[in-house]
């Protein structure tokens, strides 16, 4: 789903025609550090998806959103936050029983699947086991809901996760380095220099083999806007990302 978060980077406007089809483009990994803005990000995309005209949005959590992330223009519309349906599992238990019950579930399926904060999911169980079968069972259901969506135009999956310091776990690392075989498609973001009050990031999107790598800069204001510029047209060496926590971002 990378082209729904690169809408979101260049707010709003889209890479090109033909380039909204969600069967068509791998599940994607925003990847950072804590508070890094990948719930804020997560929540943007839901908001944009939901300004397609498709299906819902199938937004799970752990807990409620304290607050909703601002953004400049028409992306807060009421209709659109009615489109995204929020769920909270409290535990992995109940995440898998949920994702197990989806092809119960009655009503238009979603055209988009997000999961934030995957990592307080698998530190119930930390095992490489554990995190390809929920990987997998995310994968699945995100496939199921494409059935019921209909030819060419398919369930999109994206799937926030806190990346660890250099030097960790290297269970974390391993663990790291098996959910990217399930989700080619990935975002990173690092902390960049910021102004008084500010969180500046810098988001590099691979979008798994479908285009280039951008990169772009994201400001949260005190208030909670957010701003995106894009970074300066550069060849970027993709080798160092893979299989690192933290180390292999940019």
């Amino acid at each position: 789903m990378a082209e729904t978060l690169r809408r979101v980077l260049n707010l709003g406007i889209a890479a090109g025609p033909g380039k909204n089809t969600a069967e068509a483009e791998p599940p994607l990994l925003l990847l950072g550090g804590p508070g890094s803005g990948k719930t804020a990000l997560l929540f943007a995309a839901a908001l944009e998806a939901a300004g397609e005209g498709r299906g819902p949005v199938l937004f799970l959590t752990r807990r409620p959103l304290q607050s909703l992330p601002r953004r400049t223009g028409p992306a807060l519309e009421p209709l659109r936050l009615q489109k995204i349906r929020f769920q909270y599992p409290p535990s992995t238990r109940e995440l898998l029983r949920f994702l197990c019950s989806a092809h119960e579930a009655r009503g238009p399926a979603p055209s988009l699947l997000l999961l934030d904060s995957l990592e307080e999911y698998l530190v119930e169980d930390p095992g490489s086991q554990e995190a390809a079968y929920l990987a997998a069972l995310l994968l699945d259901t995100a496939v199921h809901f494409s059935h019921r969506v209909g030819p060419g135009r398919g369930c999109g999956l994206i799937v926030a996760l806190q990346t660890q310091e250099e030097g960790g776990d290297s269970g974390n690392a391993l663990q790291l380095a098996l959910l990217q075989r399930y989700f080619p498609a990935q975002c990173w973001l690092q902390p960049d220099a910021a102004g008084p009050g500010q969180c500046c990031l810098r988001a590099s999107l691979e979008p798994g083999g479908l285009g280039p790598r951008e990169e772009w800069w994201v400001i949260f204001q005190p208030d909670g806007e957010m701003t995106v510029t894009r970074w300066p047209t550069q060849a970027v060496d993709t080798s160092s990302h893979k299989g690192s926590s933290s180390g292999g971002q940019p």
